[in-house]
């Protein structure tokens, strides 16, 4: 089994990978900055991940998953949301502060407890942000989304929070905003980078700033 650092490592470059274009080197910076590393340790590493068959390095471009290391970081990644979904539906544990808990518990919990959790939520698809769980073989469910703040009005469900800040998630239940809830784009002000909305249930509507419409999915209600 991998260590946690190299669990953490595959894992930033799989979230990297996910936001390049398909094809494209994850160049060492980035992945040095995700980790709040020296580029010079994550070259070391990178190295030694590339002999391990974990990725493919080329030097001073940038580096590429292999199967093996994609696998082994999606496995990482479905662990963590499983744990995240644990702590809020069976620990009862604040959203907003799973996070860091499930960064802890994904490098200690075996496939087997793994496979219980998933088992005993019924096989979820989401975790409480929103995010897709692998399944069993790596499967990821795409779900065709688009940004808050790139709607016109209308009525739509939000479905991903895609900022992990406890502070943050915090200041969005506060508003009501929370994955499955249902909201209407009252006005759009792409000029002001403003958007009004209507949660569900509420009389009244809140005016969100493009930083905050830019990180939140939506998809039809």
């Amino acid at each position: 089994m991998p260590s946690s650092t190299v669990e953490n490592y595959l894992k930033a470059i799989l979230r990297l990978s996910d936001e390049s274009p398909k094809e494209e080197l994850v160049p060492v910076g980035k992945i040095a900055d995700a980790l709040s590393l020296t580029p010079g340790t994550v070259t070391t590493m990178m190295k030694h991940l590339g002999k391990e068959g974990f990725i493919d390095y080329q030097a001073r471009k940038g580096v590429v998953l292999t199967e093996r290391g994609r696998s082994t970081a999606v496995q990482v990644l479905r662990r963590h949301r499983l744990i995240e979904l644990f702590l809020v539906e069976v620990m009862h544990l604040d959203w907003a502060h799973v996070h860091e808990e499930a960064e802890v518990l994904e490098h200690v919990l075996s496939d087997r407890l793994v496979e219980r959790i998933d088992e005993m939520l019924g096989r979820p698809a989401h975790d409480p942000h929103g995010d897709p769980i692998p399944d069993a073989k790596g499967v990821v469910r795409e779900d065709e989304l688009r940004k808050l703040g790139d709607c016109v009005p209308g009525k739509y469900q939000l479905v991903r929070v895609a900022r992990d800040e406890p502070e943050f998630l915090s200041w969005l239940q506060s508003q009501g905003l929370r994955p499955g809830i249902g909201i209407e784009v009252v006005a759009a002000d792409s000029f002001a980078g403003i958007v009004e909305v209507r949660v569900e249930g509420a009389a009244e509507s809140i005016r969100i700033g493009e930083a905050v419409a830019g990180v939140l999915g939506v998809g039809p209600q």
